[in-house]
């Protein structure tokens, strides 16, 4: 299920993400499972990351920003052309 995030944090995750570099890129393959795993890994690691996708067409970035958010349970702050912000939070430790 992906997270859904009111319009007050998506507003600071993104002045957050401002700054930030893609962390992971899609291959030609699309979002491959390594694919997946790696952007969980980043995930796990900064809560915000910067994605940018190979695929053309506007509803096929969608899409994969789409199966990315449902299958690691994270919501897309903002896309912009290629690139997309993730943010999922980090687990309580506690």
């Amino acid at each position: 299920m992906p997270l859904t995030l009111d319009s007050d944090t998506r507003r600071a995750l993104k002045k957050q993400a401002h700054h930030l570099k893609p962390i992971v890129q899609t291959g030609a393959a699309g979002l491959s499972e390594p694919v997946l795993a790696e952007i969980d890994r980043a995930l796990t690691d900064h809560e915000l990351v910067k994605i940018k996708l190979a695929v053309d067409g506007r509803d096929a970035r969608r899409a994969e920003i789409d199966t990315v958010c449902t299958n690691l349970e994270a919501a897309c702050v903002q896309q912009i052309g290629r690139t997309a912000t993730i943010y999922r939070p980090r687990p309580d430790d506690g």
